[in-house]
């Protein structure tokens, strides 16, 4: 697993054995990134993003390489935690991130009350969490966390579907590639 672009393109990334932390791919990760900036490559400059069941922190460390300002992420297992800390210390990523070790109602009710908001949020629960598609979706859409122009993405195996609306937040794309699939939703404006 490496960095795919940017200032620290090609760089190795560490992981933890287990299904629980499935880092998202490499090639997947580079599918992703360029949905992201097609047609426009400094798309991620400045941005804000939430990389949350972060895992080995690899979507949130693309993101910095490719130029957000900050990424906040948000892992629950100190084991994932520690991996994460220790890629980011060996890319030498010394600002730039908020590392939250607690669980994800917590962590989401902390940026709230600090008035973060996410220009991209990236979800990754283990796959057999279902549940965790439905409440994350439901949080977001319910939440300050996000606004009209923020792009939520979940990863999830293709032969689940975590949903196509949940309140004003919809699924605008879906993306196939292996066996994995990438969910895009953003808020719709709400009607009268």
């Amino acid at each position: 697993m490496r960095v795919i672009s940017g200032k620290y393109r090609r760089r190795p990334l560490r992981s933890l054995r287990g299904m629980d932390i499935r880092p998202t791919s490499d090639r997947l990760r580079e599918t992703l990134f360029n949905v992201l900036t097609a047609g426009n490559p400094s798309a991620l400059e400045g941005s804000v993003w939430f990389d949350l069941f972060a895992g080995t922190g690899a979507v949130g460390i693309e993101a910095i390489s490719r130029g957000a300002k900050q990424v906040y992420f948000v892992e629950s297992s100190s084991a994932a935690t520690n991996i994460i800390r220790n890629n980011l210390q060996s890319l030498s990523i010394v600002n730039g991130f908020q590392l939250l070790l607690e669980d994800l109602p917590r962590a989401l009710g902390r940026m709230e009350r600090q008035r973060v908001a996410a220009d991209f949020v990236f979800i990754d629960p283990p796959y057999r969490l279902k549940d965790a598609y439905t409440n994350t979706l439901g949080a977001l859409a319910d939440s300050s966390l996000i606004y009209a122009t923020s792009v939520v993405i979940a990863e999830h195996d293709k032969k689940f579907d975590p949903g196509e609306e949940f309140g004003r937040l919809h699924r605008f794309r879906q993306l196939m590639q292996g066996s994995t699939a990438l969910s895009f939703y953003r808020l719709v404006a709400s009607t009268p």
